[in-house]
């Protein structure tokens, strides 16, 4: 583990407290699931959570960023998104198809009462947190 450096804009809390309580606990836990996945990620010594258009973030030096949110018009699922752009989602269908319920290139979905795969979940997280740095390998690091 590493000396983490996590720094959040106080707006993100906001966020947090206007979710409904059915999907509060979910998204908390992913929320700390990154923060965890970051602290064990040694590359990572600086997270920053943020607000990018609207949705709780994740931004590292070395990393892509990563948002997360519920939205009402999918009231039953919550995501964790990736930048479309990258190769990170078409990866984790190629090594996770089994385990993870993706849309597009874009998300992660997890539906509510769904128990969330954790390992195969914290190394999607940690290739997104140090995509730069494993970007052109195969597997992103994986």
């Amino acid at each position: 583990m590493n000396n983490l450096e996590v720094i959040t804009d106080p707006n993100v809390e906001t966020v947090f407290t206007k979710y409904p309580d059915f999907v509060k606990e979910k998204m908390d836990s992913l929320r700390k699931l990154v923060i965890e996945t970051a602290r064990e990620t040694e590359e990572v010594t600086r997270l920053t959570e943020t607000l990018k258009w609207g949705e709780p973030s994740f931004v590292t030096k070395h990393g892509s960023t990563l948002r997360m949110d519920w939205k009402e018009k999918s009231p039953n699922q919550y995501a964790l998104y990736f930048q479309c752009t990258s190769r990170l989602v078409t990866t984790f269908k190629r090594l996770f198809s089994n385990t993870l319920q993706f849309e597009g290139n874009r998300a992660i979905v997890f539906e509510i009462n769904q128990e969330i795969p954790v390992l195969e979940l914290k190394e999607c997280i940690k290739a997104a947190l140090r995509y730069h740095k494993v970007k052109h390998e195969i597997t992103l690091g994986i």
